[in-house]
């Protein structure tokens, strides 16, 4: 962590040379000596100190400055750095106006011209100011700062990214916080853009896309290589497990994926039926784990990189990214996964992101504690996450159509949710309307046996209602069903479009699509069991496939 800073003021070079040579004798082993020549040049660091996140233990400040004096400075400097102490330089003459600014700026202490020497009539004071800032000062959050609203969509989308990749952050509401505001004000020249995030080294990005925050923090965004045996598009377990399995036994293998590792499956809060963890983990523990172990043994993971084409030419495979990058490979693994499917409902997508939020976004959880949130779903991943957002909220409602939860629960979820005090459960019930101006305000439900409507206040919603796969790059290179996921194996059969029967005279492997060479696993699979561990299973087991495949070509 940076030292705090000691500020200095003063017009008069002369003087400010030897105010700063003085104070680096005495305290440059524990602080800072910054300096500035004027009024509007001290104000100017200020505020890119404030950007950084920087500590300012002391102004000392010459009171006769042209255009902008030392009790002007402090004035405006103060409401940046409310607790950081104030001295004047005065001479004589300006006596009575350091008086005054002890009632104005609330000074803590003036010393007079000229300090000589500083052992008697320098040092002693600024000791006991120092001693009493350092006594009291909190220590700043020594990372990325991201300042915005809690009903914006796109701080909401970048809080969600940087906690998906476990990258601390602090949240700044510039609703609640007036010096995040005033940061905000300061950077954003009108542009009225949300969310702003600042670096500790002073930079400041204002609603980057999640490319160039990916590369601001240091994610890897480039592929090193033309030319991989293995490339495997989307980072979620089955994914991760691919590039495990296909890193450890040889393969040159790159895993891509548009925004990061982990998937669905990343935003799970707990995870407590997974082989060989009887305490469960966290979906983000998982995605650490696993990037972890697939970086070590030599696989390369693209993030936020989205494929937005994929074209066979002879035995090859290549892939396109959205920033026009081609990579060409042997062999090719889908493991792109679904989305949650969206409520058709009038209005929700302005509340999107603003109280209406699909998955767990477990990076909101917090902003809601105390308040009465609702979850829809009735599979695993709407009770974990009903359990997980029990720790803050004052009640958690969910929202289900059928008419039991052990039909698409877990039992042990199921037993949880009865025992807990907090979590209350609507069966047969459909959610009808929800309203709210900018932010999410109410939420209109229906009881599908008696058909009574019920309009109940609300302050979040987190919607868990079956999965759409991500497999549109694939519409014309591999057989799909009617909802569009991916057929494997056995599940082939005569296409109307010639182009997309198998090809030859063997049968395609277990995971193998209709194109040899390219397989699908994960929850982008027809028939696909929606867990983890089968997630798991068919990543490493696609990788014996590719093996196999390899040695046709």
């Amino acid at each position: 962590m940076a030292n705090p800073v000691i500020l200095i003021v003063d017009d008069e070079i002369q003087v400010l040379n030897a105010v700063e040579r003085d104070l680096r004798q005495r305290y440059a082993r524990e602080y800072r000596i910054v300096k500035a020549s004027s009024g509007k040049e001290a104000l100017e660091t200020v505020q890119k100190l404030k950007q950084r996140n920087d500590q300012i233990a002391l102004f000392l400040v010459d009171q006769r400055m042209p255009e902008m004096g030392g009790t002007d400075f402090l004035f405006k400097a103060k409401d940046i750095y409310p607790d950081t102490k104030k001295a004047l330089l005065t001479a004589y003459a300006d006596t009575q106006a350091a008086i005054s600014a002890i009632n104005e700026v609330g000074l803590d202490y003036y010393f007079m011209k000229p300090w000589s020497p500083p052992e008697i009539n320098l040092y002693p004071a600024l000791d006991d100011l120092l001693g009493d800032w350092l006594a009291n000062a909190e220590i700043p959050f020594e990372g990325i700062r991201v300042a915005g609203t809690l009903w914006s969509a796109s701080s909401h989308y970048i809080k969600d990214f940087l906690a998906r990749c476990q990258i601390p952050y602090q949240w700044l509401d510039i609703e609640t916080n007036a010096d995040a505001r005033a940061m905000v004000e300061a950077v954003n020249k009108d542009k009225h853009s949300l969310p702003v995030l600042f670096f500790t080294d002073g930079t400041v990005l204002i609603n980057p896309d999640i490319t160039t925050l990916a590369e601001k923090v240091g994610l890897s965004t480039k592929a090193k290589q033309p030319f991989y045996d293995l490339i495997i598009i989307g980072a979620g377990p089955a994914g991760l497990a691919s590039a495990v399995y296909g890193a450890s036994e040889g393969l040159h293998t790159l895993l891509i994926d548009k925004e990061t590792t982990g998937g669905q499956a990343g935003t799970s809060s707990m995870i407590e039926n997974y082989l060989g963890f009887p305490n469960g983990l966290s979906g983000a523990d998982l995605a650490r784990r696993a990037t972890a172990q697939a970086t070590r043994l030599g696989a390369e993971i693209l993030t936020a990189q989205e494929v937005v084409n994929i074209r066979i030419d002879g035995p090859y495979r290549y892939v396109k990214l959205a920033n026009g990058t081609e990579l060409s490979c042997k062999a090719l693994i889908i493991a792109t996964g679904a989305s949650w499917r969206t409520l058709d409902l009038k209005g929700i997508d302005t509340l999107t992101g603003a109280g209406v939020y699909y998955g767990a976004a477990l990076s909101e959880a917090a902003n809601y504690k105390g308040k009465h949130i609702f979850v829809v779903g009735g599979a695993n991943s709407a009770g974990q996450a009903a359990m997980f957002f029990s720790r803050f909220a004052s009640k958690v409602t969910i929202l289900v159509r059928g008419d039991s939860l052990e039909k698409g629960m877990s039992q042990y979820l199921v037993d949880q949710i009865n025992e807990s005090e907090i979590i209350e459960v609507k069966l047969q019930t459909s959610i009808v309307e929800v309203a709210g101006n900018e932010r999410l305000e109410s939420i209109t439900i229906k009881d599908n046996e008696t058909g009574d409507i019920e309009n109940i206040p609300a302050a979040a919603l987190f919607v868990f209602i079956g999965a759409q796969p991500h497999s549109n790059l694939t519409e014309k290179i591999v057989q799909r069903n009617t909802a569009g996921f991916i057929l494997t194996g056995s599940e082939l059969v005569n296409h109307d479009n010639a182009s997309l029967r198998w090809p030859l005279k063997r049968d395609p492997f277990l995971l193998e699509t209709s194109v040899p060479g390219i397989f699908a696993v994960g929850d982008v699979r027809q028939s696909d069991v929606k867990r983890v561990a089968s997630a798991v299973g068919q990543g490493s087991t696609a990788v014996s496939f590719v093996h196999q495949y390899l040695k046709t070509v």
